[in-house]
């Protein structure tokens, strides 16, 4: 008879963004040029000042054990003061987990509060993962479209979805893929209304230090002791640090919510590397001027390719306030030159151009693309070149 797959295992799609990678890569190991932008990783190496605080903790045998299930209590503490410093609210270690990257704080997140039925709120565009782990929870993902001009869910956006099985609304901002940030008001709206509708805010705080031309950032989680009550946060080293390969994410949510989610973790990973974890501790309590210096570079691509970009026939493209992302409707674009979808426009951009990005229709807009400019200014200089001169040879 074999192996049988699950139901929950064959409902869920495989992600958008690491196949195109895997694509992109497949074709350079095959001697091919090809620029990838599809996914978000950045280009700079890990400070090396946490490699050494790595190095270190492997030679005085401290990554040799396990750690408790929700990390170290130095990093947990480290994170705590984090927290407190950047959103002004006091939070302590055990308001803290520390977990296998921010995905799977999402997963372990998604697990606890849902059950079979609950719907749950996703503004539209949404990060590839939120969907599916949704429905490994047994839940159902309901899509918010944004009906405003800024291209944001408002309450009324929300509203409109919601029933008596909404249980959860998940806020990333600043948001994979657009580069959306949120208003401080925004939240305060939207935070108070799920207050009176008792639902369960995720906020995904991914990118908060990745906030460029003045903007500023702010997370739902320090608006008010009301809505932190249902609030649960989560973020991670990955994007600020440079650090995607350690895998070290956080969640910080009431202590007693902290506690139950420990016990998911220990029957699941246990707990991430040691290793990572010391390498962690010292990017938390480490000099940050890497951070700005990475920032500050990101910035510059922003402002250097956002109005090439823009110029290239048919694209509409809303500037990025944050992230590493920009995602233009293509539509227009792909249908000049001769494709009826902006997938297919995504197929041949690849094949013919060597230039990878996302279709958008991984992140539920469709005439939508995703590009990363998490790679250096040579590369983001010449994949803009290739797309506009792909684009001309078609319209001729």
């Amino acid at each position: 008879m074999g192996i049988n797959i699950t139901d929950k295992i064959n409902a869920i799609a495989p992600s958008a963004t690491l196949a195109l990678s895997t694509k992109a890569k497949e074709m350079q190991a095959q001697g091919i040029d090809v620029i990838n932008l599809s996914i978000g990783e950045p280009d700079f190496n890990t400070p090396e000042h946490i490699k050494q605080a790595a190095i270190a903790a492997i030679t005085a045998g401290k990554s040799d054990f396990y750690t408790p299930a929700l990390g170290i209590k130095e990093l947990r503490s480290a994170i705590a003061t984090k927290v407190t410093k950047m959103l002004g609210v006091p939070t302590s270690a055990d308001q803290v987990a520390v977990t296998a990257g921010g995905k799977f704080s999402l997963y372990a997140v998604t697990q606890a509060v849902i059950s079979a039925g609950d719907e749950v709120l996703i503004p539209l565009p949404y990060w590839v993962s939120y969907g599916e782990q949704v429905k490994l929870a047994a839940g159902k993902p309901v899509f918010v479209r944004p009906t405003a001009a800024t291209g944001r869910v408002s309450v009324a956006d929300l509203e409109a979805n919601r029933t008596d099985r909404t249980k959860l609304l998940i806020i990333n901002s600043p948001q994979n893929p657009a580069g959306l940030v949120y208003t401080r008001e925004e939240l305060q709206a939207i935070g108070d209304w799920a207050v009176e509708h008792d639902i369960v805010i995720i906020a995904d705080d991914m990118y908060s230090e990745l906030i460029y031309n003045g903007n500023q950032f702010t997370s739902i989680w320090q608006l008010s002791a009301a809505i932190r009550e249902q609030t649960i946060l989560v973020s991670g080293f990955s994007k600020t640090y440079a650090m995607t390969g350690w895998r070290v994410g956080y969640t910080v949510a009431p202590q007693w919510f902290i506690k139950k989610l420990g016990s998911f973790i220990g029957h699941t990973t246990s707990n991430i590397a040691a290793v990572s974890q010391y390498a962690a501790l010292a990017a938390a309590t480490g000099p940050q001027t890497c951070v700005e210096e990475m920032r500050l570079q990101y910035e510059q691509r922003l402002n250097t390719i956002y109005p090439l970009l823009s110029a290239i026939p048919g694209v509409d493209l809303r500037k990025p306030a944050g992230a590493f992302y920009m995602f233009p409707n293509v539509k227009k674009t792909a249908t000049m030159c001769g494709y009826s979808t902006v997938s297919d426009f995504c197929t041949a951009l690849l094949e013919q151009a060597h230039v990878a990005v996302v279709p958008g229709v991984a992140f539920g807009m469709d005439e939508h693309i995703r590009l990363s400019y998490a790679t250096s200014m040579e590369n983001l200089m010449e994949a803009v070149k290739r797309l506009d001169k792909f684009v001309q040879q078609h319209l001729q």
